[in-house]
């Protein structure tokens, strides 16, 4: 299909994304290989209230120590390296050498329904608003979703080991001011991100504290797994708020039609 220019300008404003229960549903995925790897060495799984109570206190956006901290919290001694948790955790999520062809992948990660379809891209250029992606996932496995399930072609990215993990904001400013042509600041336009957890949110205030002069918008949405739970649902949107989000969104399809509100 033909692509958008995420490059191109002037923009009204600059729309990042996470990618992981944003762009795709992960809940049969990276979160199940969080439960498999816990249950791999210690015996239990935990709950999925449990992996969301752990996200929701914002400094487990990385998957891997997040499983780790869950055996840590089970009473688990000794604990595996992180060395050896990862070569567990990738053997079930990707099922294959990451760096190989997609093709050959086994694992969880074909277990990945996609919450956007490719036209959102094209509308989203087509409103003068420019888009990337900011993610902690592994850099094989965003290219594949992106580029490979949606077919966009060199999509504008931070993945894991390009910028410190979130909620640093340095990934997100780096691609922001990329995608601005230049400086942040006041002349620059609004940048939006849509993330789905606390750390997300948290990237965002702490991008504000880094570059005052830049307006910054924290655009959050429930991951895919909580929508047929409005209880749950509504207790996690509320730790969304509660971290500084500007605005809960029921879907990531509905971006477009949020930030046509949001901006001047």
């Amino acid at each position: 299909m033909p692509q958008p220019s995420p490059t191109a300008a002037p923009a009204r404003a600059i729309v990042l994304f996470d990618i992981d229960g944003v762009i795709r549903d992960v809940s049969a995925s990276y979160r199940r290989a969080i439960i498999e790897t816990v249950h791999h060495f210690g015996g239990q799984r935990p709950e999925p209230g449990a992996i969301d109570a752990l996200k929701g206190e914002g400094r487990w956006n990385n998957d891997w120590e997040a499983s780790l901290e869950l055996l840590r919290r089970a009473g688990l001694r000794p604990l595996p390296t992180l060395t050896e948790l990862v070569a567990v955790f990738e053997g079930l999520y990707f099922g294959g050498d990451p760096a190989a062809d997609p093709s050959q992948w086994q694992g969880f990660i074909g277990d990945e329904p996609l919450l956007v379809e490719p036209g959102l891209f094209s509308a989203l250029a087509d409103a003068g608003l420019v888009w990337g992606f900011v993610s902690g996932a592994e850099p094989p496995s965003c290219r594949y979703v992106l580029e490979t399930r949606l077919g966009l072609a060199a999509p504008p990215l931070i993945a894991m080991g390009d910028a410190p993990d979130k909620p640093d904001p340095t990934g997100l400013l780096r691609l922001a001011s990329r995608l601005a042509g230049g400086s942040l600041g006041a002349g620059a336009p609004p940048v939006a991100y849509l993330g789905d957890t606390v750390a997300d949110v948290l990237t965002v205030q702490r991008a504000r504290a880094q570059c005052p002069g830049q307006r910054f918008l924290s655009l959050a949405v429930a991951p895919p797994h909580l929508h047929g739970d409005p209880a749950a649902r509504a207790a996690y949107e509320a730790r969304l708020l509660a971290a500084g989000a500007d605005a809960l969104i029921p879907s990531t399809t509905a971006v477009a039609a949020h930030l046509e509100r949001l901006l001047p």
